[in-house]
């Protein structure tokens, strides 16, 4: 007999913000939600949603000095019955008195958490700093965002300096609520690769779950990415300290997307020039989305919970879950994110919860958030008329949260990310026989 509890629907508005130079993307004020926070509540609320991740934003609130946009936030969600899962920064550098490469921001960040938990006493769940590794590679890798890097030791400096921000930020956290849950979030994508480039993907593969790994403890002297941390600018001391403090997640989420698994080629000969590059934009190889090579197709939900659940045997969940597709395809993804988690979730796998994400819609996402260009793609609702209004996402929510099941026939329609037509490039004549999970060393908690 199967005692656990039954897998939940979470959801949450869109909420980055990221800097682009000295401009900061704020989704919440392009959405509008922080005035429309009270008749948002109610209207999630009204979908049969329980849970929320939502953000006490930390550049919001050095530029502002005022509790009142969180103080609103939060007290509604307590209205409507929202159980909040608080996030602190969300794809960001943090506010301009610092960043990512700034010796002292994970005391600086910790020390925001502590004002937070203050205030909100009562919060149980944090998400303090949203998926430190794309974060680290968009900011200090890709040179995407603020401070612009583009070198792999700046990339292990911000990784570094964000999971140890994560560590202390829920010790002061616990300092007043000893209570308190870690729901960390990470990219869950795999990466695979033609034969060449082995070696490279392994690399790829181990510093997917690196993050994850520093914060369990496990990155001792045994790890395979010891020597490459050290290499890459860290102290031996550094990278023990985590340790001496392992912090492992409540509840590891993974973000997914249909874009998340990338394939490396090394015959760059057989695409435009502007797929070419690799992590620094000069290896000589391909990096582009599996969905459109892998005649195997991308990974998937099920496969990825699992691994996380073997690797680390600590509860697991997606944290979001969207598709910048027409409204038919995105309800298809969202029933089958949910059919293989529930699959995964009976096979043993301790699967927490499906987190329905973009209630609101993204803003120019399609571009990395690195320019205004005002591309809006809908969510649950659509802001479009500037009044959400409920797309057929809503309906397939409100159906999850009722605890009814997938309907047999979203599942077997027509998914394009399963299909043909979506193999847009030449398949690698000989691809890796090596799946990801197997480059991961084996962590128990």
């Amino acid at each position: 007999m199967n005692l656990r509890s039954p897998m939940e629907l979470w959801a949450g508005v869109e909420c980055t913000i990221n800097r682009v130079g000295a401009t900061f993307h704020d989704q919440y004020s392009r959405s509008g939600h922080r005035e429309r926070v009270h008749e948002d509540m109610q209207m999630f609320a009204g979908l049969g949603l329980q849970t929320l991740r939502t953000a006490v934003h930390w550049e919001h609130f050095e530029r502002t000095n005022c509790w009142s946009c969180a103080d609103c936030t939060l007290q509604a969600m307590e209205q409507f019955g929202l159980r909040p899962i608080v996030g602190m920064l969300h794809h960001g550098s943090g506010p301009p008195s610092t960043s990512l490469l700034d010796k002292e921001f994970p005391e600086k960040f910790a020390a925001f958490a502590l004002q937070v938990t203050k205030r909100y006493p009562w919060v149980l769940d944090y998400t303090p700093i949203n998926e430190p590794q794309t974060t680290g590679r968009f900011a200090c890798l890709y040179g995407h965002w603020f401070p612009h890097h583009r070198n792999m030791r700046s990339y292990v400096r911000a990784l570094f300096h964000q999971i140890k921000a994560i560590v202390l930020s829920m010790q002061a956290i616990r300092s007043v609520q000893p209570e308190a849950r870690l729901i960390h979030t990470e990219d869950g994508g795999s990466t695979f690769s033609t034969q060449p480039l082995e070696p490279y993907r392994m690399e790829r593969e181990h510093r997917r779950w690196l993050g994850l790994d520093l914060l369990c403890g496990s990155v001792t002297r045994n790890h395979p990415l010891f020597q490459f941390l050290l290499d890459y600018g860290l102290e031996e001391r550094e990278i023990l300290w985590f340790t001496e403090r392992p912090c492992p997640p409540s509840v590891i989420g993974l973000n997914y997307y249909v874009t998340s698994d990338r394939f490396l080629d090394h015959r760059v000969h057989l695409y435009p020039n502007h797929f070419r590059g690799g992590d620094l934009g000069t290896e000589p190889l391909v990096d582009i989305d599996a969905v459109r090579i892998r005649p195997e197709g991308i990974v998937g939900v099920g496969a990825l919970l699992t691994q996380a659940w073997d690797r680390y045997q600590l509860p697991v969940a997606i944290t979001e879950a969207h598709l910048g597709c027409e409204p038919d395809q995105q309800v298809r993804w969202l029933a089958q994110t949910w059919h293989e988690a529930q699959q995964a979730f009976d096979a043993g796998v301790n699967v927490r919860a499906v987190t329905a994400w973009g209630l609101l819609g993204l803003y120019d996402w399609c571009n990395l958030c690195t320019s205004n260009s005002g591309v809006y793609e809908p969510g649950v609702f659509d802001l479009s008329s500037g009044t959400p209004v409920p797309t057929p996402v809503a309906t397939l929510v409100q159906q999850l949260a009722q605890g009814h099941p997938v309907d047999k026939g979203v599942l077997s329609s027509f998914h394009w990310w399963r299909e043909n037509s979506r193999l847009t490039h030449t398949s690698p004549a000989i691809e890796n026989s090596i799946e990801p999970e197997s480059a991961g060393i084996a962590v128990r908690q």
